[in-house]
């Protein structure tokens, strides 16, 4: 019986040898293709308000974003929802030629402003708000761009609250 025990227990750790392992380390390849990625936020929009009699109405929209480029990007927008046109300000149909909704773009630094004196917004097509170069890339935390809005203000426009969607979109390539 003790030559079998003996023997077993000789086994047992010829057994665990066996198993050992020969190094303590081991490695791994890790890797990752990082493309072009863009996000934006509207942080905030003003109500649009005259500041005189028959003045134009005007307030800002602003914007955080998030971008990395290979080739380029840019940032637009598009009124996706008009004013009622009931008599009211109309983004499609002005009541009164020369009625528009203009704006004006900041952006800070990698972006550039698109500029025009002002710009004219519409529902039928994107317009510009920011383009953006090869190979540039955001703060972690975003970058800031705002867009400051001109309404006419026709007499000819009823009484009454009206709105409008504004849709941003944001690319990169």
């Amino acid at each position: 019986m003790k030559r079998i025990l003996a023997l077993a227990s000789i086994m047992l750790f010829a057994a665990s040898l066996s198993y050992a392992q020969t190094s303590p380390t081991g490695t791994s390849t890790l890797s990752v293709n990082v493309g072009a990625e863009a996000a934006i936020v509207v942080t905030s929009t003003t109500a649009l308000t005259s500041g005189s009699i028959f003045g134009d109405y005007t307030g800002t929209t602003g914007l955080t974003y998030y971008i990395r480029t290979v080739t380029g990007g840019t940032i637009s927008l598009e009124v996706t929802g008009d004013f009622a046109c009931g008599g009211g300000p109309c983004v499609t149909t002005p009541p009164s030629a020369g009625d528009a909704l203009t704006y004006v773009n900041t952006v800070s630094t990698p972006g550039t402003a698109v500029v025009g004196t002002p710009l004219t917004a519409s529902t039928s097509a994107s317009t510009g708000v920011a383009t953006f170069g090869a190979a540039v890339q955001s703060a972690k935390t975003g970058n800031s761009a705002s867009v400051a809005w001109d309404l006419t203000n026709d007499p000819h426009y009823k009484a009454g609250p009206y709105s409008a969607t504004v849709t941003f979109t944001i690319s990169a390539s």
